[in-house]
């Protein structure tokens, strides 16, 4: 069977624009094959065995479903890593990658580098993969690192990607909706809660829609603060003094997340901009 890289992009042109079909046949061809992008742009995809043509026939057709590439390769990049992911855990964006660079650049020293000696504790609310809670443990060695989630699954899946990257991670099978206060306290929370309304629902890929978990997406139009307010709420108990709420939010409610943060009482709230100018995340000081 003939194939070339411009007649695969071409065959995914019906779901995604032409010029993140490129991305994506790449980066299976990359990533899966092995090919380097001069073999790609050289056409050396038309010399793949027998075997290998079979496989990239069935990654395609998974494609031209709308499958997203990271759930069809089985492991999706995040701060330098791989993370092993599936339909059950939501995919990481490159713009939590910027969340996580805010709280390890605040603890760590602007000259050096380093971060001080006394262990920080950190809760990650709603670990999904295990992306956030991971990138901490292994940037950060005077972390101890606890993530909580309500999917059984996506704590297996997390718990692999801890394993396979050498962190040791508290994982904990927890509704983020109804924390209680125990005696373990964290210097830091941060989450990255569900946070997209059910009327953005048109304005969003199918390929996101059909595959990625809606638990992991998705709060109601009447209370779009849901998830940041029991998190909140939970941190004011749960945080030492002078400990720090972060948080991904969704941009349309910046100034509500904000004013619910003070409404709490909690002190230098700060919101921050991702890549694309939105305002993208908050942090909070506990009194």
């Amino acid at each position: 069977m003939f194939t070339s890289y411009q007649n695969l992009y071409q065959r995914l042109t019906n779901v995604y624009p032409i010029s993140e079909a490129k991305a994506i046949v790449r980066m299976v061809l990359e990533e899966y094959f092995g090919l380097t992008l001069a073999d790609i742009y050289t056409d050396k995809v038309t010399q793949l065995s027998a075997d290998d043509v079979n496989e990239l026939e069935k990654i395609m057709i998974r494609l031209e479903k709308g499958e997203p590439v990271q759930y069809v390769l089985g492991f999706a990049a995040f701060c330098g890593r791989q993370f092993r992911v599936a339909p059950g855990v939501l995919i990481p964006r490159p713009e939590t990658e910027l969340l996580c660079d805010w709280v390890i650049n605040a603890h760590s020293c602007p000259f050096c580098g380093l971060q001080p000696p006394a262990p920080l504790r950190i809760l990650d609310v709603g670990t999904g993969s295990g992306c956030i809670a991971i990138t901490l443990s292994l940037n950060m060695p005077n972390s101890v690192v606890t993530a909580y989630d309500i999917s059984a699954d996506a704590l297996l899946i997390a718990r692999d990607n801890a394993i396979r990257l050498g962190a040791t991670i508290n994982f904990q099978l927890k509704d983020a909706l109804q924390l209680t206060k125990t005696d373990e306290t964290f210097d830091v929370i941060l989450s990255n809660p569900p946070y997209i309304c059910d009327n953005e629902r048109t304005e969003m890929m199918q390929n996101v829609l059909n595959f990625e978990p809606t638990t992991a997406l998705f709060v109601p139009d009447n209370d779009p603060l849901l998830f940041y307010r029991a998190i909140a709420e939970y941190g004011s108990s749960a945080l030492s003094h002078g400990g720090e709420l972060y948080f991904e939010i969704n941009s349309c409610f910046a100034d509500k997340v904000s004013d619910m943060l003070n409404a709490l009482d909690y002190a230098k709230i700060e919101v921050r901009e991702d890549q694309f100018g939105k305002q993208r995340f908050v942090k909070a000081i506990h009194p």
